[in-house]
């Protein structure tokens, strides 16, 4: 753990790196995109701006200034938006988590039976139905779906609000939990797709396995060994899929808070993109890095949790 421990904080070092020179190549000038074309009129404005914010330096320079405040716990100041890049975090990240957790929760209730049944009742009617259920929504992007959604439950059929629950504090959601539905739907159904497919395809490989027959062997019913045996066997990929799968989420959420108008921190990150505010894309780069490196570590511990003969040792 602490070997990977280690390689994790040099990923996320890495991937700030990476970031901050494909920020440092989008054509245009923060200054202009701050302070409005007028300050073309202005060369001394724009030098006073880039002093200020380090931009005089070379990229490393910056690059250096930047992780020096990460390290003592400052993620930057919004030039647009006029606060600090954490207290912007505190207010739309725990929307997300709670969007996405939310989600993943509701996909994995669901998805785990699917998968089960769908192995036990293989190349059945309900096999068939599943297999193109998750196939359907696998393949179909986020925006799509979530416009549909929109245009059959909230145009067509006006039963949910056509954008999610707007207001700064977390309380609004609360307020106006019935504007969350359809962005939860979205998510879900994909996640849905995703899991009952690998499910589905680990509980039909484990059912081959030797341990299974020589439970049967013993006299063990088909209900104990598909529950007791087959199921936490079965559960080792997803384990391993939903570690890794927590910044693909947050990516999928980004598109569907801005679908929905969510004020979440991907429909922030998409704001900000268009408005070229480096420090904040910056420092959402640098909490979905650290939640990719968590999933890791997380799948990691389940893996070994869940199958004892796992054991991580330095070659």
């Amino acid at each position: 753990m602490v070997r990977r421990l280690l390689q994790a904080v040099a990923v996320v070092l890495l991937v700030t790196v990476i970031t901050f020179i494909l920020l440092r190549l989008i054509p245009g000038n923060p200054a202009i995109a701050i302070m409005g074309p007028s300050a073309y009129r202005n060369p001394a404005a724009i030098a006073q701006f880039d002093r200020v914010y380090g931009f005089n330096k070379p990229w490393y320079g910056q690059y250096w200034l930047w992780l020096d405040h990460l390290l003592h716990g400052n993620l930057g100041y919004s030039w647009n938006l006029n606060q600090s890049v954490a207290s912007l975090l505190s207010t739309h990240l725990p929307k997300t988590v709670f969007l996405v957790g939310i989600s993943i929760i509701l996909a994995l209730l669901i998805a785990i039976p699917i998968g089960v049944v769908q192995a036990v009742r293989r190349n059945k009617i309900v096999d068939h139905f599943f297999n193109g259920f998750s196939t359907i929504f696998y393949a179909m992007p986020a925006f799509l779906l979530g416009i549909l959604l929109i245009l059959v439950f909230a145009i067509k059929f006006p039963i949910f609000p056509p954008e999610g629950p707007q207001g700064e504090s977390v309380g609004a959601i609360f307020s106006n939990f019935n504007a969350l539905i359809l962005p939860i739907i979205t998510l879900t159904l994909i996640t849905i797709a995703l899991f009952s497919r690998y499910m589905r395809s680990s509980v039909l490989d484990n059912l081959t396995e030797d341990y299974v027959r020589t439970a049967k062997a013993k006299g063990a019913s088909e209900r104990r060994v598909l529950l007791k045996h087959v199921l936490r066997n079965s559960l080792i990929p997803i384990a391993t899929l939903l570690g890794l799968l927590l910044p693909a989420l947050f990516a999928g959420a980004l598109i569907t808070e801005s679908v929905f108008n969510y004020p979440g921190m991907g429909y922030l990150f998409y704001q900000q993109a268009l408005k070229q505010d480096y420090p904040t894309l910056l420092g959402i780069t640098v909490v979905v890095a650290v939640a990719t490196v968590i999933g890791s570590l997380l799948a990691d511990i389940a893996y070994a949790v869940l199958d004892p003969r796992v054991r991580y040792v330095s070659q």
